[in-house]
């Protein structure tokens, strides 16, 4: 039942709008750009997703955790050079500054999916959820791709930061 008095519902009414209007235009914020996951063999039981994050908000976001089906364990990786040797670590998250875009490639950042739960074939479509530090989360579908790997010659031309290839 409604209050008697017609402003006492007001009020809270507008703010509630305010807030969901807020969050759509955050949510709208956050998209995701030619996410695919590298095709392994299939004796394999782990394997990467890559992707490019676009934060075209005002505000910093970090990408904080993600799953999938398709594997029992999904985490945010990054390259780092430890006495010019390349090794794969695991982080706690992803910064996504306001009005950027990160990229996660082989190389940097990267999401990988281990102990996965079949094989996964080039072409297949591997349910995605990505999970923000503002608790928002996109759902989406990435296609398994094979990814070519670099020869040293190619490796020469690449820049600093792109010339490990990652797994």
């Amino acid at each position: 039942m409604l209050p008697r008095s017609p402003m006492s519902w007001r009020l809270p009414m507008v703010a509630l709008l305010a807030s969901l209007a807020s969050s759509a235009a955050l949510a709208d914020s956050l998209r995701v750009e030619g996410a695919h996951v590298r095709a392994v063999p299939p004796v394999s039981t782990t394997t990467a997703a890559f992707m490019v994050l676009h934060n075209e908000g005002e505000a910093d976001r970090s990408l904080v955790a993600a799953s999938t089906p398709a594997a029992r364990v999904a985490e945010l990786h990054n390259h780092v050079d430890v006495d010019g040797v390349m090794q794969m670590r695991r982080v706690e998250a992803v910064p996504v500054p306001a009005n950027a875009s990160v990229s996660l490639a082989p190389g940097g950042y990267h999401l990988m999916l281990i102990d996965l739960a079949a094989p996964l074939h080039e072409g297949d479509e591997v349910t995605l959820s990505l999970t923000f530090d503002d608790g928002q989360t996109l759902e989406l579908e990435a296609p398994v791709r094979r990814i070519e790997t670099m020869n040293h010659d190619q490796m020469d031309h690449q820049p600093e930061d792109m010339s490990h290839s990652g797994h």
